[in-house]
């Protein structure tokens, strides 16, 4: 494993802007139209604001090498499969997922206000980021929002040492009187992949309840983490959970499950065939959305005002700490990390995007 770094040498602060308008000029370089371009951006800098870098700017390499070998397609439109009303079902055809998330939850918001309840169902779809954005577009329309995905396999069932289902991510939104205060976004493994690849970039050990090394022996080395197994959170209950989400998408849609995902970070002409679940819940419909919101709120207040431990000045709700530093960082400059500054300045070079000046600063 390579040297352990500083914190001032792995990071970087950088205008929002900037990390936008960059990420977008690579996408147009590659073909796409300057709105789609700017939506993957917007999914991807959204990221990095809300502090989540494993799901920011560090994936463009990696969406970049796909594009060019053939694993992702610039498909756009969603072709829908089968419309029983209140459910869909979607075939995103390989493209981005960030372009094929919003207009899956947007059919389920739709179908929500006719319905009560809308839910999409994708498959032979690609990484869609961090699935918090997808769950808080239904929020902010009002809706409960549920977003979940499944990954190429990555954890062992409990007791096993062979990769058998992924750390599939769920996220939850949830609106009150406020706007959308409780946001639920949550890998079933202890970490996210991309925190583990981020810390073998940056040199830094990883904690031994994180992965597991080729062998299913615990690790602190990232670099054997990353050829090794992720273990699940809270054991059998994260396993068992991730299992479920593999059904809710991939079964359920006729996508890809199990090993029947592919890899991102290898065999990049390959799709990588995933598959999604957007779900939309209208209050409105079930009761009324003002008196919901009431007691969402109260809910949330009461998180908020119970008891605090000793030492412990303030309790915050799911969601309440990235959406706090996302608006700090849309002020002040956002942080990310060298590593992945560095990876997307040569993604621009590659495909020949023009980056603008003065984003760096410090």
């Amino acid at each position: 494993m390579t040297a352990q770094a500083s914190d001032a040498d792995r990071r970087v602060l950088v205008r929002p802007d900037w990390l936008h308008a960059t990420v977008s000029a690579v996408f147009r370089a590659l073909r796409f139209d300057r709105e789609d371009a700017d939506k993957i951006a917007a999914a991807l800098v959204e990221a990095d604001l809300r502090g989540v870098s494993s799901h920011g700017v560090m994936l463009v390499p990696m969406y970049v090498e796909r594009l060019n070998a053939g694993g992702v397609t610039r498909e756009r439109e969603l072709d829908i499969l089968f419309d029983a009303g209140a459910a869909m079902v979607a075939d995103a055809r390989g493209g981005m997922g960030q372009l094929s998330s919003p207009q899956a939850m947007g059919h389920a918001i739709e179908r929500a206000g006719r319905y009560g309840i809308g839910l999409v169902s994708i498959r032979n779809a690609h990484h869609f980021g961090a699935a918090s954005r997808w769950a808080m577009q239904a929020g902010q329309a009002g809706c409960i929002g549920i977003a979940m995905s499944n990954t190429t396999p990555l954890m062992p069932a409990p007791g096993g040492a062979e990769r058998i289902v992924g750390n599939n991510p769920l996220a939850i939104a949830v609106p009150t009187k406020a706007g959308v205060e409780i946001v639920l976004d949550m890998a079933l493994s202890a970490v996210a992949l991309g925190k583990i690849r981020l810390a073998a970039s940056a040199g830094r050990p990883i904690p031994e309840t994180w992965a597991t090394d080729p062998s299913g022996t615990p690790t602190t080395d990232p670099e054997e983490a990353v050829l090794g197994m992720l273990l699940p959170a809270a054991g059998h209950k994260g396993f068992g959970l991730a299992l479920m989400i593999d059904v809710l998408t991939g079964v359920l849609s006729g996508g890809g499950w199990g090993d029947q995902v592919r890899p991102l970070y290898r065999e990049p002409d390959r799709p990588n065939d995933c598959a999604h679940l957007f779900l939309a819940i209208d209050p409105e419909l079930m009761g009324g959305v003002e008196s919901f919101r009431l007691r969402s709120s109260g809910l949330a207040a009461r998180v908020r005002g119970s008891a605090t431990a000793p030492g412990v000045n303030r309790l915050h709700l799911p969601g309440e700490i990235e959406a706090e530093r996302a608006a700090y960082q849309r002020r002040h400059g956002v942080l990310i990390e060298r590593s992945g500054l560095d990876g997307l300045l040569e993604a621009a070079r590659a495909v020949g995007a023009v980056v603008p000046a003065g984003g760096v600063l410090s």
